[in-house]
């Protein structure tokens, strides 16, 4: 990815996707492909979220009237899912572009490990240029680990994977004043950079107009405001106008934009110290590994000397060079069972001496926050 390229989330509603109608409208999601092809060329890293499962597994069955209630929206989504999926898959293919199925639950964020797991899974596929298109997994998902909808969803995988831009897509030309449907003088917000979003803002967000998505502008609104207090800026616009991708990436005024609170170091760096358990958790390591750790680099199992605390796989340790002085704290890929084992060896007998490889790096250099010991 170069300098000028954008990591960018795009979230695609059930409204988008119908164009408005009840089914899946092919025209206008090739058109939503053909933009999202065209920002994939220039170099950004583009990862979809994307609802549409429950509204393509009633096409499937023929608009069958059902009960609501979880189970038969769960089984409408485990007939649509792999029917969405195969979509994507024929129009991104047009373009010589693989996508990935990525199904979420708030557990999966919730749960350290699968925190971890998660993200490495999603910039493994950045990595190999593959299209990430994530989902709720609805058919597993009960009340108590949904993440209730994908404007959720979008914001919460936006400060996983530390995105620069989230993109919401909706039935309407962004955030206005009062509701557009009802008050002609509604007037569209171009802009909100206060460290609040203004309480006459929350007050004119309303629910769900459309009777397939779950959505509406107060949890985009709710979306937005988590996104940009973990340093993504965040941008509602109308998904009946695919173009506004390619003039949102530019920097154009299209819709409205929510600038970050904080910068993603920051917001990093609160996520390191909220979850540390530094006192406990440790790792030292040789002169040489703290050094080209302070150089950026990641921590290889080569350079640990010692491991404390019987942390385990996502748990954030505390890295301290042979003197004790510490040097950054980080998000671990192998326990402290693990490291007891691979300490001292190159990362190529990983996999030998432990069966199995979570990859090269005890800890990553994007799971790390840098500890200043002067």
């Amino acid at each position: 990815m170069t300098e000028t390229a954008q990591r960018i989330i795009i979230k695609l509603g059930t409204s988008t996707l119908t164009a408005g109608g009840d089914k899946i409208s092919i025209p206008h999601l090739l058109e939503l492909v053909k933009q999202v092809a065209g920002l994939h060329a220039q170099g950004h890293q583009v990862m979809l979220i994307s609802s549409g499962a429950i509204a393509t597994g009633r096409e499937a069955l023929n608009h069958p009237e059902l009960e609501k209630h979880i189970p038969a929206k769960q089984m409408l989504a485990a007939v649509g899912q792999s029917r969405l999926m195969e979509l994507y898959n024929k129009l991104f293919q047009m373009y010589g572009i693989t996508v990935g199925q990525v199904l979420l639950t708030r557990d999966d964020l919730l749960s350290r490990r699968r925190y971890l797991n998660a993200r490495n899974t999603l910039e493994a596929l950045l990595a190999y240029r593959v299209i990430p298109v994530i989902n709720e997994n609805d058919t597993v998902a009960t009340d108590e680990i949904r993440f209730g909808d994908n404007d959720n969803l979008s914001a919460q995988v936006a400060s996983l994977v530390e995105a620069d831009l989230l993109v919401l897509m909706t039935d309407q030309d962004g955030l206005f004043t009062g509701d557009p449907r009802r008050n002609p003088d509604a007037s569209l917000v171009k802009l909100v950079d206060s460290a609040e979003i203004p309480p006459e803002l929350w007050q004119a967000a309303g629910g769900s107009q459309g009777g397939l998505g779950t959505g509406g502008m107060e949890t985009k609104l709710l979306a937005a405001d988590l996104a940009r207090r973990a340093g993504v800026t965040v941008v509602i616009t109308n998904g009946k106008r695919p173009e506004a991708l390619a003039q949102i990436t530019a920097g154009e005024v299209v819709g409205t934009r929510f600038t970050p609170v904080i910068s993603k170091l920051e917001s990093r760096k609160r996520y390191m110290l909220a979850n540390s358990a530094a006192a406990t958790f440790q790792i030292k390591v040789d002169a040489g590994a703290a050094n080209a750790i302070r150089k950026g680099g990641s921590l290889l199992p080569v350079g640990i000397r010692a491991a404390s605390g019987g942390f385990e796989r996502g748990d954030v340790v505390q890295i301290v060079d042979l003197k004790d002085r510490p040097v950054a704290l980080g998000m671990v890929n192998y326990g402290a069972k693990d490291l007891e084992s691979i300490a001292g060896q190159r990362s190529n007998q990983i996999e030998a001496r432990l069966g199995y490889t979570y990859g090269d790096e005890v800890i990553h250099h994007n799971n790390m926050l840098m500890v200043n010991h002067e």
